[in-house]
């Protein structure tokens, strides 16, 4: 038998028993699922793939999204060599020897050799300087895959010569496609094994992967395997089937129902009714059971602003600092930054004063006619504004005691109205003796002076 024949048989038995989510790798644009945002008909990454005319790239987003895969089908696609490693195992060796290899492949071949970096944001920067200038003079294209944020892990140098392509979570509808196929599929799938799937199996198992495609197949074949088949043999693949597989128990949770709603008023509420014990209780429910940990950190923002607001203007901070870290360290690492969050609000002084204000505001907006901007609060920009009275009387608040200055900011169809009454809790008090020493001032003989060149 020949070395190629010998590799080739190799190789099958691989594929033959490599896991579920191995096999079922799709093998063209037209069978992958998900990332449509980058992969439609008229986006530009498909274009350039389909014309084999292929940039050096740079694939972010979270595991089991795609990003292997898709650096698989560009190679088929673009007929290039395909040399996969992985940050964690590879060195500065490693990538020399690729490169030469590079260079005589497109020496006395003509084929382009893609270097797929799993894990990029692994390499430190002698490592990624080493494959730089091969980058740059078109030895290898370079295609990277990283979790985290490329901005802050990958060099500039080797960062501008690449085209970040920002991947998204698999939704729960393309989950459901891939395991769809992989019960089908009697060559690369579970098929032969006639699994059958119970409802409430399935959606358990799309829920609990995390959006992750790998954990879903990999798991699905686990608890198919581990399931006796029936005289008839079909294997029934129960609820209980998949938690064993997952060790992770379901929970009475509907992303896109009751229990979705239900739970999300128990945490506003709870933390509203400043209880840190019931608000952790109900963040825990929703991200055991899978739910989009942005869009709790969403919710956080605006309860920051709704039910805290100026009692304590550091909450909105604590929130948004919240999804910040959950987007760049991304699960189960950034539940800890939410339930931070989560007891930071519980437990502020609470106040709905900017609520009802802006609540206020936009009815007035909506219902009241429309009203002109005063002469005095206009800036008088050419020499006819200013002939017109744009600016006239203008009280420059900072040359007066305190920087403040009694004048009329309203319309005049709502001059002396009050929209914003600050409560007396936490920092919105400091906020309210502040006002009230300012409405009890009485004014001094008016200034006008203009402000300084360049501030209206």
């Amino acid at each position: 038998m020949s070395q190629d024949m010998f590799e080739k048989r190799y190789q099958e038995t691989l594929k033959r028993e490599a896991p579920l989510a191995t096999r079922m790798r799709p093998n063209s644009l037209n069978t992958f699922v998900g990332q449509e945002h980058v992969l439609g008909k008229s986006r530009i990454l498909r274009k350039a793939i389909e014309s084999g005319k292929i940039p050096s790239m740079i694939f972010w987003g979270p595991p089991g999204c795609g990003k292997t895969t898709l650096a698989n089908i560009i190679a088929t696609g673009a007929g290039a060599h395909f040399s996969p490693v992985s940050a964690v195992s590879a060195n500065v060796a490693d990538l020399r020897r690729i490169i030469e290899e590079a260079k005589e492949r497109r020496k006395f071949n003509n084929q382009k050799t893609i270097l797929f970096i799993d894990e990029i944001h692994r390499f430190n920067k002698s490592q990624q300087d080493a494959v730089l200038p091969f980058v740059e003079d078109g030895t290898i294209i370079l295609i990277g895959a990283t979790t985290e944020n490329p901005s802050f892990e990958v060099t500039s140098p080797l960062l501008s010569r690449s085209r970040v392509i920002p991947l998204k979570p698999l939704s729960g509808d393309e989950l459901k496609i891939i395991v769809s196929r992989a019960l089908k599929d009697t060559l690369q799938g579970i098929g032969e094994l006639k699994v059958e799937l119970d409802d409430d199996a399935f959606a358990h198992l799309v829920s609990a992967s995390n959006n992750d495609a790998r954990v879903a197949l990999n798991t699905l074949e686990i608890a198919a395997q581990n399931t006796p088949p029936e005289p008839d043999g079909k294997r029934h693949v129960n609820l209980t089937a998949i938690e064993d597989s997952l060790q992770h128990r379901a929970l009475l949770y509907d992303r896109a129902g009751d229990q979705h709603f239900d739970i999300i008023s128990a945490l506003h509420k709870s933390m509203r009714g400043s209880d840190p014990d019931a608000a952790l209780y109900w963040l825990a429910r929703m991200l055991e059971a899978g739910e989009d940990p942005l869009y709790i950190a969403r919710r956080l923002v605006r309860f920051a602003s709704e039910d805290v607001g100026m009692a304590d203007p550091q909450a909105l901070v604590i929130a948004m600092a919240a999804q910040q870290a959950v987007h760049f360290i991304g699960m189960p690492e950034g539940n800890l930054a939410l339930a931070e969050a989560v007891v930071y609000l519980a437990t502020a002084p609470k106040s709905n004063s900017l609520y009802t204000a802006y609540t206020k505001v936009q009815e007035e907006v909506k219902e009241g006619a429309t009203t002109s901007v005063p002469l005095h609060l206009r800036n008088p920009v050419t020499g006819v504004m200013k002939d017109l009275g744009y600016g006239k009387d203008y009280k420059y608040a900072h040359n007066f005691p305190d920087h403040f200055v009694e004048q009329q900011n309203l319309p005049d169809a709502l001059k002396g109205k009050k929209f914003y009454t600050p409560s007396e809790q936490g920092y919105e008090k400091t906020v309210l003796g502040r006002l009230k020493a300012w409405w009890g001032r009485k004014q001094g003989p008016e200034e006008t002076e203009r402000p300084p060149e360049g501030e209206l």
